[in-house]
């Protein structure tokens, strides 16, 4: 990837809202330039779409854990994520290695709230858990720290 995609990758994941106008100004391109570049970027998948950023404990989420699970019969099908995915407090799920199979990243209401959707997680996928829950997130989201011989999944 170019210096200058690597740059507009770097700030439009810090502001996705970020204006062609304000990138071409960040980068010293032409608006039509940075604005074919976005778009060849997201044709390529690099950019793979836009999101709000929301307060969870505006909207009533404050409490959020990761669920590590693994499977009760290792023999069973892997087909816990479409097992979970009713389950809307549930905002990321991530295959591992290592002694889990999984972990969850879940956000709800309250401590009464985590232990509810654990029972739903373990009936539903017929698996295990272990808990971590999050005392504060000094930082999240951040915009990937993207160098030269360096791709978004990576070191070249």
């Amino acid at each position: 990837m170019e210096e200058i995609d690597r740059r507009i990758v770097t700030l439009l994941a810090a502001d996705g809202r970020m204006s062609f106008t304000d990138l071409a100004r960040e980068t010293g391109l032409s608006v039509s330039a940075v604005h074919q570049r976005v778009r060849r970027l997201e044709k390529r998948g690099v950019i793979r779409g836009y999101a709000a950023l929301v307060d969870h404990d505006a909207i009533g989420l404050p409490l959020t854990a990761f669920v590590s699970i693994k499977p009760i019969d290792p023999s069973a099908p892997d087909d816990v994520p479409e097992r979970l995915t009713h389950l809307a407090a549930i905002e990321s799920c991530y295959s591992v290695a290592g002694e889990e199979s999984y972990i969850l990243k879940v956000r709800v209401t309250s401590p009464l709230g985590l232990e509810e959707l654990l029972q739903q997680i373990r009936a539903s996928a017929n698996v295990s858990t272990r808990t971590t829950v999050v005392l504060s997130i000094p930082y999240e989201h951040r915009a990937p720290g993207l160098t030269p011989g360096e791709e978004a999944n990576g070191p070249a």
